[in-house]
């Protein structure tokens, strides 16, 4: 068996659902799949002594999962203030507009048709509820609306799809852009190395405790990737299609379909950057 602390990023292993930092507690949807993992995790966010909560990323139009996250903050002594979106994708955004009846929350997004309410997200915003602080980090790339959520008082950050606890995130044309990935990346990398957090609260799978690993992990499989999408187009494969068959003969066939996807990605990257 391999050690968790030998691993990108250091998993922390056991049960993914229940509390992850004195601040963050996870309850995690019932949708797992080759795509979200084990599922979504949709984080309950507050300070130990306040009575209010916030809710990131409410997941899939699941009753029973919405009622369930409800139920869980309500149990610890809290109600559910306000809602946030990492971003778009119906696996952690689709039960938003459901759950913000059920809670009578604003949901706060990027994206303006995601958004409940008047106010919605920009990077260098400063959330703040019940005395909890979230800080608004832009980490475009997986999506052009990706948000992370820096949460001091913890040295965490929440990344959506950006940095998954297993495996690495699928940056896929047309809404992917691998450029803005990587910039989002190094502007993670940043807060490990210079505010100093050290844990992942992911949007699925399991928390990483070391978040700069985790980083340096992810950029140096990206590198890696582009390398060999590089060779395989100056070697002749030409075509997305014909690069994943070369380049990701070890991943298993049924994710090729978005493996291509993953590929047309690198290849405008390296289009862009005159290297094909």
């Amino acid at each position: 068996m391999t050690d968790a602390a030998a691993l990108p990023g250091q998993p922390r292993g056991g049960v993914l659902s229940g509390p992850a930092t004195p601040r963050a507690v996870n309850v995690l949807a019932p949708n797992p799949s080759a795509m979200t993992l084990d599922g979504t995790n949709t984080w309950i966010l507050s300070e130990p002594d306040s009575d209010l909560a916030v809710v990131v990323d409410p997941g899939p139009l699941e009753e029973r999962h919405l009622r369930n996250v409800v139920d869980t903050a309500e149990k610890s002594g809290k109600r559910i203030a306000l809602t946030l979106l990492t971003h778009g994708h119906p696996d952690h955004a689709e039960g938003a507009a459901r759950f913000a009846e059920l809670t009578g929350t604003r949901v706060r997004a990027l994206d303006p048709a995601l958004r409940l309410g008047d106010e919605g997200l920009a990077a260098g915003n400063v959330v703040t509820v019940g005395g909890l602080e979230l800080r608004v980090v832009p980490t475009p790339g997986h999506t052009a609306d990706s948000l992370s959520f820096h949460l001091p008082a913890d040295r965490a950050v929440l990344t959506g799809d950006t940095i998954l606890g297993r495996g690495t995130t699928v940056v896929a044309h047309p809404e992917g852009r691998l450029g803005d990935y990587l910039d989002s990346l190094r502007r993670l990398r940043s807060l490990a190395v210079d505010d100093g957090v050290h844990t992942v609260l992911p949007g699925h799978g399991p928390v990483l405790e070391d978040a700069q690993g985790a980083v340096e992990f992810y950029l140096a499989h990206r590198a890696h990737r582009l390398a060999q999408v590089e060779t395989a187009v100056e070697d002749g494969y030409r075509t997305p299609a014909e690069v994943v068959a070369h380049v990701y003969a070890d991943v298993d066939r049924s994710l090729w379909p978005a493996a291509e996807l993953s590929v047309r990605a690198q290849m405008d990257y390296l289009e862009e950057h005159g290297l094909i």
